[in-house]
């Protein structure tokens, strides 16, 4: 009887889980980025941001790709996180006062290393 009503719990929870999973989104947003710092610090931004559940940014080709809630959250209000961290989002431009506030090796006019 314990194994059959503990067996039923945990079916209820693992369907509760996937249901609310399956309910994130995914957006890609392409960035002004350059190097390992912007990567770690548009990551630990969007980290923070309300409804962001993971985010991993391709130096490569400079995308940033956010699963997100989409209860909690917009691409706009991600967008908006990017900018205001320093960097460009999709062709808006960069917050100036934050863009200038980077290391100057992570500002736009920098090559890339």
């Amino acid at each position: 009887m314990k194994k059959t009503i503990l067996s039923i719990l945990t079916i209820l929870f693992l369907g509760l889980s996937t249901t609310f999973a399956a309910d994130d989104k995914e957006i890609k947003i392409k960035t002004s980025a350059i190097c390992e710092m912007c990567k770690e610090r548009i990551e630990r931004n969007l980290g923070l941001s309300k409804g962001v559940k993971e985010s991993n940014l391709n130096l490569k080709d400079k995308v940033v790709t956010v699963k997100y809630n989409p209860d909690k959250t917009t691409p706009e209000a991600i967008k908006m996180t990017i900018i205001n961290t320093g960097y460009d989002a999709d062709g808006q431009i960069a917050n100036q006062k934050a863009h200038n506030k980077l290391p100057e090796c992570c500002r736009k006019t920098a090559a890339a290393h």
